[in-house]
């Protein structure tokens, strides 16, 4: 039997893309939650931590109302890119940073509320800017926490199946990650193909959250 690893690929290729912009999207939307007193804060907080206990269908059944052609971001990107974001890798990409969100907020909040602000101050009293702050003092200062966030969500997007099977349905090469392949599997009674995916995956969500904790204590050992 030869085993196709187009999806194992593709979940590869989308945990990748999303965990680099959930990257660029947290580390500036965290430091504002952390170092930032509002009134509309536990709110904030509160939709960021939805992902966490909505089911995946209510998600994506919502996504898949935005993504639709009726829909305000589905009618946006036909225009620019021609084609909606429901069925499509980019939609599966959007979907993905929305429900991996508090997978790497939270502990990039967490490690910028751990940094102690006593040497955040020097750094000011001694004229860095905030922006040298930030990548010379304080993410240096919080290594495990960014770490954290990185590795979490790319598990957790390589893993999900609810939210990416309402969006992006089974197209191969396209949408087709590996629990959707898994799915498809033991809908056919192919349970050789299966284990092999739930054995790769199950493997890697293992070695994850392993090098996580192996890191976490090393940095509290040098701490």
């Amino acid at each position: 039997m030869e085993l196709d690893l187009t999806p194992f690929f593709l979940s590869l290729k989308l945990s990748f893309i999303t965990t680099v912009l959930l990257l660029l999207i947290g580390i500036p939307l965290s430091y504002f939650i952390a170092y930032t007193e509002f009134r509309l804060k536990p709110i904030v907080e509160a939709v960021i931590t939805l992902p966490l206990i909505l089911p995946p269908t209510v998600l994506g059944f919502y996504l898949l109302i935005l993504f639709s052609k009726n829909g305000f971001l589905g009618s946006l990107w036909e225009k620019i890119a021609g084609h909606q974001l429901s069925f499509h890798f980019e939609g599966l990409v959007f979907a993905s940073i929305i429900f991996s969100f508090p997978f790497m907020i939270h502990p990039l909040i967490s490690g910028f509320r751990s940094v102690n602000r006593s040497i955040i101050e020097a750094a000011y009293t001694l004229g860095k800017s905030r922006l040298k702050t930030l990548f010379y003092v304080i993410l240096p200062n919080m290594k495990p926490a960014v770490i954290t966030g990185i590795v979490l969500s790319f598990a957790h997007t390589l893993g999900e199946f609810g939210v990416v099977l309402m969006i992006g349905g089974s197209i191969d090469g396209e949408t087709k990650v590996v629990s959707i392949a898994i799915y498809e599997a033991v809908e056919k009674l192919d349970y050789t193909s299966a284990h092999i995916y739930a054995g790769i995956l199950l493997g890697f969500s293992f070695f994850t959250l392993l090098t996580v904790y192996l890191l976490n204590k090393k940095y509290e050992f040098k701490g």
